[in-house]
């Protein structure tokens, strides 16, 4: 299983990184204290203790954090991802590849000294797409990629007169897994929804759509209705459970009418048009999609470093 050697930062740039064994990754930024957070794309460094244990066999002694890189792995080709390639660290942080090695503008002391260093080659740096604590031995786990669809369905807010906060805001939740693909928002009409979620479903054969909106008592919510229509086969239990733990907070929930199915290989889940809604519902939702999703598609286990 790959995991984490260590977790290293530094105060000041152009320094050796010191390995504190544990390190809160913020969102957007970087490792907690660390000098280089916030610096552009390149937030967190990685870099494999197998890349560093080739500078030792030339009899140079370095270890974690001596090339500058925050998080020092074991067990996975850090040099092989590609830009875009999702990692999860432990169980709550997400991190983007942005850049594979880095050009080396001024020759540091490991290179006068060997006439090699390994970072500008084999170090990658990554973005912070979700944010958490770091520990050491926390495993690594190279995520699948997955295509994802917003669909909301509004009638004011198909004619601009109304801000889309609830698909904005799931296309931020969702990025840590995967990319939205598409976003569209339609008015509550039950054909024109049923045209759309068959055209994502069948043509650009996305893994999840997340629709919001159309799930009340309005004689204009649809959303349920034209979701029934092109599903395959249904899975009552997601927005049994999103019903369950949102009456916890209101007993409204249990006036939302949205449904969940399969069709092909697509998800289709229906969530409620309030901003707020939709993040409770994300929060129960987003720990089982990966498995979810993985399944339904066959990429559960593709990838390396999967635990």
């Amino acid at each position: 299983m790959a995991r984490v050697i260590a977790v290293c930062t530094s105060e000041q740039k152009g320094e050796r990184k010191q390995n504190r064994g544990q390190a809160i990754a913020i969102e957007g930024m970087g490792l907690e204290g660390d000098a280089h957070a916030g610096y552009m794309h390149r937030q967190i460094s990685l870099l494999a203790i197998e890349s560093i244990n080739r500078m030792r066999f030339q009899g140079l002694n370095v270890g974690p954090g001596d090339f500058a890189e925050n998080i020092t792995t074991e067990g996975i080709p850090l040099h092989t991802l590609s830009v875009g390639q999702r990692l999860r660290i432990g169980k709550e942080v997400y991190l983007r590849v942005t850049q594979i090695g880095k050009e080396c503008h001024t020759r540091c002391a490991i290179y006068q000294q060997t006439g090699d260093c390994v970072m500008p080659k084999e170090g990658i740096f990554a973005e912070v797409l979700k944010g958490g604590v770091i520990t050491v031995d926390d495993p690594v786990v190279i995520l699948p990629s997955y295509r994802f669809a917003v669909l909301t369905a509004s009638d004011k807010g198909s004619r601009g007169e109304r801000e889309d906060t609830s698909g904005a805001f799931i296309k931020r939740a969702l990025l840590p897994i995967g990319d939205t693909v598409r976003y569209q928002i339609v008015p509550d009409e039950e054909d024109r929804i049923v045209k759309e979620i068959e055209e994502l479903c069948d043509v650009q054969q996305v893994d999840l759509i997340l629709t919001t909106g159309g799930t009340g008592f309005s004689p204009r919510d649809v959303t349920p209705e034209a979701t029934r229509r092109v599903i395959q086969r249904e899975v009552p239990g997601i927005p049994e459970a999103l019903r369950m733990e949102s009456m916890k907070k209101t007993p409204r929930a249990i006036l939302s009418r949205g449904i969940a199915g399969i069709r092909g290989k697509t998800l289709i889940i229906n969530l409620p048009g309030s901003t707020k809604a939709v993040e409770e519902h994300l929060t129960i939702l987003f720990p089982l999609l990966e498995h979810a999703l993985g399944i339904l598609t066959g990429k559960e286990g593709e990838c390396g470093g999967i635990a």
